[in-house]
């Protein structure tokens, strides 16, 4: 049986995960939001039309907003409230730059901390079930992006560094940034399957480079296979039917809007 101080303990640690469980479903649900569109650029997003909206309280949602925030989606204003932060399309591209350069750097350091081959053994699993879809199709999306994202984790994981985990997630939380944004729209894009047979020979060369201890060539590997999301995104975003299928999309304004204080 629980003395009186565990008691006391055990009641004030419930009110606790609440808001810790209320936040996170607020944080999903906002997120999923902002990208389906259904927050238009500039847009003040009000505290208490999203308690409404969501079901849960106003603490959650303001600390949902402000990790919102820190991603890159909403920016602070002035006045403490947050706004939807629209993206010109040179800072939707120059995202996909970012990304390229932390994961180079991610895979030149998991060839120079290689130990052991066994530790390549997943990535080269993920590797080869990418490389059994000849071509991405409505059946075979969901599955390519789930195999995709999980093998440029892996690399980040092979890099054995906490800093770069930590710059990479950051990187990766914006809009048309993560691995598997592009995609969605390649199958609707002129050269599509020449696109997706890039895409996986890179995967195969990152795969050998890491192996092989080869940093400079993994590095390389990483920042070229970056730059072939940051083409298709550039194609997409004179095609109008493309450009719909990319996460987060109705964000991108070719007139960026102007910069609020950001945390």
């Amino acid at each position: 049986m629980l003395n009186q101080p565990e008691r006391r303990l055990d009641r004030s640690s419930r009110p606790a995960s609440n808001v810790a469980s209320q936040t996170a479903r607020a944080l999903f649900h906002l997120r999923e939001s902002l990208l389906r569109g259904e927050f238009a650029p500039g847009e003040r997003m009000s505290e208490l039309p999203l308690v409404a909206r969501l079901g849960v309280s106003r603490t959650p949602i303001r600390l949902a907003l402000e990790r919102l925030a820190h991603m890159g989606l909403l920016d602070l204003s002035a006045s403490g409230g947050f706004t939807v932060r629209g993206y010109s399309h040179s800072e939707a591209l120059d995202a996909i730059e970012i990304r390229g350069v932390l994961e180079g750097t991610a895979a030149r350091l998991a060839a120079e901390r290689l130990v052991d081959d066994a530790e390549v053994a997943t990535l080269r699993r993920l590797c080869e079930e990418m490389d059994r879809l000849e071509r991405l199709t409505l059946d075979s999306f969901a599955h390519y992006m789930d195999v995709n994202e999980a093998f440029h984790a892996a690399i980040v994981d092979l890099a054995k560094s906490a800093m770069v985990k930590r710059a990479v997630a950051q990187a990766v939380s914006l809009p048309f940034a993560s691995p598997s944004a592009m995609v969605f729209p390649t199958s609707g894009l002129a050269h599509a399957d020449e696109t997706l047979a890039l895409a996986k020979a890179h995967h195969r060369g990152l795969v050998d480079a890491i192996q092989t201890k080869q940093g400079t060539r993994a590095e390389y590997l990483a920042r070229e296979h970056a730059f072939v999301g940051r083409r298709v995104l550039a194609i997409a975003l004179s095609d109008g039917e493309a450009l719909s299928k990319v996460p987060g999309a109705s964000l991108i304004n070719p007139r960026a809007f102007p910069r609020a204080r950001t945390p």
